[in-house]
């Protein structure tokens, strides 16, 4: 029962069933030693008129995502899980260092808190590392020869519960019709996932955060020459 992609599905709607399985699970102490869950609303739908604004698309999923640790850190499971949070597409997201670095989030009674890991990892890496908690082999010469989060983790637990925080942006609030590049937007094609123009839309995002006049830079990479402006950044 838990929706699949569509922008037109709140992420509360997909965490509310998601809680309906855990409750079960903790009912039964039998919680599946690997789950995998989508929560795709920080897509967006840019600046389309009369769908959400990309700044609440983007506080729904955050509020999804802080729902989904309340449930575990409370539950009998904590002392014994991790949560790796990944945002799509780390390959279209530009920032002002490199536009293919992104977002990772390791969730954790081990989680190793107050120091900056700057270790190089990829999306890879943190396969590896789910491998190694649940003792799995390599799947491929990739991850074989990725380099563990060790550095993510202690060996001193902390239990603490988390509490989520609801956002103080609308989870509900909607593009006019004279959002920047509504017209764009709005001839975009939602229905899966990355079948929008990564330009358009990421410039249409940027706009609608940054203000219609603003100017969204360059994508940039550290790595090599400066990569053209196609590259996009949307997620889950």
């Amino acid at each position: 029962m838990y929706p699949g992609f569509t922008q037109s599905i709140s992420d509360q709607t997909r965490i509310n069933e998601w809680e309906r399985e855990f409750k079960q699970f903790e009912a039964g102490n039998n919680l599946p030693t690997v789950e995998l869950v989508r929560l795709p609303d920080d897509h967006t739908s840019g600046t389309t008129p009369g769908a959400k604004t990309p700044k609440a698309f983007v506080a729904d999923n955050d509020l999804a995502l802080g729902r989904l640790v309340q449930d575990v850190s409370h539950s009998q499971f904590w002392p014994s899980t991790a949560i790796f949070v990944l945002e799509d597409d780390a390959q279209n997201g530009p920032d002002h260092v490199d536009a293919h670095r992104t977002e990772a989030l390791v969730i954790s009674p081990f989680s190793r808190l107050g120091k900056v890991d700057s270790t190089f990892y990829s999306t890879v890496a943190m396969l590896r590392t789910m491998e190694l908690i649940v003792g799995l082999g390599p799947l491929t010469q990739f991850d074989t020869s990725a380099t563990p989060m060790l550095n993510s983790f202690t060996h001193k637990h902390n239990l603490s519960p988390y509490t989520a925080i609801t956002p103080s942006q609308s989870l509900t609030e909607v593009n006019p019709p004279t959002a920047p590049m509504a017209l764009q937007s709005a001839a975009m094609d939602f229905s899966t996932a990355d079948a929008a123009d990564e330009a358009a839309l990421n410039e249409a995002i940027w706009k609608s955060v940054r203000g219609a006049d603003s100017t969204m830079p360059a994508p940039r990479s550290s790595a090599g020459a400066a990569q053209p402006a196609s590259a996009a950044g949307d997620g889950d």
